[in-house]
């Protein structure tokens, strides 16, 4: 079949330059060979394409009714070649990123959202949940996530910012309940869990000026896998909560929530953009990642 196709797009080349040494200068190759190429595919086709003569070469009738569909197919392919470049070389086609509900709605989509506008001829899907995507299976072009390192081969990982996580609580719990003021406090307080998390009510310490390590298992009695429910039930004075920085960053200048053990640290995050490994990436995910780099180096 690919011989065949070759064979198509040497004869149309030839009937359009009339020789075949014509066709052999646009397509770079000798004119035995393009003669090669012919002889072919007549004997493929089991017909005489070209009347050859010393002077000029013309078409039989098979040769006639045959041009009409090499054209169609050569311009098939050079259109499907012009389309492949502009996937990749333009900002057209299909983007799929994949990130989690809070880093959609608070940071991706107003890091996007002027770059969406101004590129209308590219479709993007967002995938916003908490379990893992695997990046194959669903076709994603960019996966946002969070961790302390990424540990895959198949994958390329552009780190966009460090996010602290913080222990936080509103002002109106902290007025009804016992001070906090080291992390041995924690035990008399009632910490909101968060299950999407690894060890949801575990809490790791480290003192800010000597470096000592504390961990605290906290009581907990409400329980929720959405971090949107979690922020809304500590700002209603449900209990503390363990959140990165990033996902209350209004809530802490509001101060509808404050930081609690401000001298202590707890364990801190790189945020990731994920692609897949490849030696050439298409122009619309190189942008996308410039675009997001951008926004989160500024904030």
């Amino acid at each position: 079949m690919l011989d065949n196709l070759r064979g198509m797009a040497v004869f149309a080349s030839v009937v359009e330059h009339g020789s075949f040494s014509g066709s052999a200068r646009e397509l770079g190759i000798t004119t035995s060979a393009v003669s090669q190429q012919i002889r072919s595919l007549e004997n493929e086709l089991g017909v005489v394409l070209l009347h050859r003569s010393t002077r000029k070469l013309s078409l039989t009738e098979a040769g006639e009714s045959f041009y009409e569909a090499a054209k169609d197919v050569v311009s098939a392919a050079e259109q499907g070649r012009i389309k492949v470049n502009q996937l990749r070389d333009e900002l057209a086609g299909s983007l799929r990123v994949a990130t989690t509900p809070e880093l959609g709605v608070n940071h991706i989509l107003p890091a996007l959202s002027t770059w969406m506008a101004a590129h209308d001829d590219l479709s993007i899907t967002y995938l916003a949940d908490n379990h893992y995507i695997d990046m194959i299976d669903e076709r994603i072009d960019i996966a946002v996530r969070m961790s302390p390192t990424i540990n895959d081969s198949s994958l390329s990982s552009h780190p966009l910012t460090d996010v602290r996580q913080l222990l936080v609580a509103s002002p109106q719990y902290l007025r009804q309940h016992a001070k906090i003021q080291s992390p041995r406090d924690l035990n008399d307080h009632q910490l909101i869990c968060i299950e999407i998390m690894k060890d949801a009510n575990q809490i790791d310490l480290v003192q800010t000026e000597t470096g000592k390590k504390t961990r605290i298992k906290m009581n907990s009695r409400i329980y929720t896998n959405n971090v949107f429910m979690a922020t809304t039930l500590a700002k209603e004075g449900h209990g503390l909560v363990r959140m990165l920085e990033m996902d209350v960053k209004k809530e802490l200048e509001s101060g509808e929530l404050v930081e609690v053990l401000t001298g202590y640290q707890l364990p801190s995050f790189v945020l990731y953009a994920v692609t897949l490994n490849r030696e050439q990436q298409p122009a619309k995910i190189t942008r996308c990642l410039e675009v997001l780099k951008k926004y989160f180096h500024a904030n």
